[in-house]
């Protein structure tokens, strides 16, 4: 056996998606889509997402087709943007799926139901909306999610504790 620099599963440089690279060097939000109540939740850490300002304001995101949060997302037309926290890491991995959670991903978390899904307790916000397009539609590979934000949920943040990001496959904050 020998030790290696690199990251033995790392594609080759010439075969790297530079498009897929570009993405990477953006600065990402890291927020938990959820939608659905009781034992029909879905969730998933989404960072692909922007809110469009203005009456109604809008939230845009791509969400993973082989999730499960799109399917029940067509049948909810609601849906929760969990904004997380530093404190909030754990629970980014579960629902990203590199992190189990015994007993689901809704074990990890407090979580409250709400008229737009399950929404994560002590988080530095959470946006309840209604889905605007209808069947969901396709942006790349991904499901496009475009709905109307209907209710902002705003914390009192506590020193140092600030939204969390995500550049380059590293959580991180931004600079204040």
């Amino acid at each position: 056996m020998s030790i290696h620099t690199e990251h033995p599963f790392l594609t080759p440089e010439p075969d790297r998606d530079p498009v897929r690279r570009a993405r990477g060097r953006l600065n990402a939000p890291v927020t938990i889509w959820t939608t659905g109540a009781g034992r029909e939740r879905a969730g998933l850490t989404v960072s692909s997402m922007i809110i469009a300002e203005g009456r109604p304001a809008e939230l845009i995101g791509l969400v993973n087709p082989d999730s499960a949060l799109g399917e029940v997302i067509d049948q909810t037309r609601s849906l929760v943007v969990n904004v997380l926290g530093g404190a909030d890491r754990t629970v980014s991995d579960v629902f990203a799926d590199r992190t189990p959670s015994p007993g689901g991903k809704f074990r990890t978390g407090d979580w409250t139901d709400t008229d737009w899904g399950p929404a994560l307790q002590g988080v530095p916000a959470w946006i309840g909306a209604r889905l605007v397009d209808a069947p969901l539609t396709r942006a790349g590979w991904a499901y496009l999610v475009r709905a109307e934000i209907q209710k902002v949920h705003l914390s009192a943040l506590v020193d140092g504790d600030h939204a969390l990001g995500y550049l380059r496959g590293h959580y991180h904050f931004p600079a204040w």
